[in-house]
């Protein structure tokens, strides 16, 4: 018995030893060298929405892409807290206020309200240069897997309205971070 508790911690101490080893190897090599980890598609494609307003304006929108996904973030400068928004898909896009269709290209639309105006709601001064029916100023998706199209929709009622057309409907995030309202569209299922 006591020779069977010998060999026992024996190889568990070799197997430790040969972990040591391997985690050792994979540290010298970096992470450089190992391939992407899988893409995640478990975002969904429902409605995400979060009630708190803005007094801040919108400033900026930019766009980026990634393996994974492809981005829209909205600069909001100077919120504090949490940022209320309102994402989700669309059968056609329709202006704020007015109504009024605003043709958006792709194989779906993504509608985004962000809860801050496109305005300074003090001085009434324009902070963001969207104008309705047109592409979002400053915003180039040339060469992105999934976002097909942007336009601007309304800044009405303390909260700017965009919508995004993309490939196909896919699923979706939506996160905070700092100042900044962030949209991950993923490029598949």
């Amino acid at each position: 018995m006591r020779r069977l508790g010998t060999v026992a911690a024996a190889l568990v101490l070799a197997g430790a030893g040969v972990a040591g080893t391997a985690g050792a190897a994979s540290a010298a090599t970096g992470p450089a060298d190992k391939a992407p980890a899988a893409c995640s598609t478990a975002w969904g494609s429902g409605n995400k929405s979060a009630t708190t307003a803005s007094t801040k304006p919108l400033t900026d929108v930019k766009t980026s892409h990634t393996a994974c996904y492809d981005r829209m973030v909205f600069d909001i400068s100077g919120a504090d807290g949490k940022l209320g928004y309102h994402v989700g898909y669309v059968d056609a896009f329709h202006q704020d206020g007015s109504g009024e269709r605003i043709p958006v290209k792709g194989g779906a639309i993504l509608q985004i309200f962000v809860s801050a105006p496109s305005h300074d709601p003090v001085t009434g001064k324009q902070t963001y240069a969207g104008t309705a029916g047109k592409p979002l100023p400053g915003v180039n998706i040339t060469g992105y897997k999934t976002f097909t199209d942007t336009k601007f929709g309304a800044s009405f009622e303390g909260q700017t309205q965009v919508g995004l057309g993309l490939r196909a409907k896919l699923p979706f995030r939506v996160v905070q971070s700092g100042h900044e309202l962030i949209v991950d569209v993923a490029h598949q299922w």
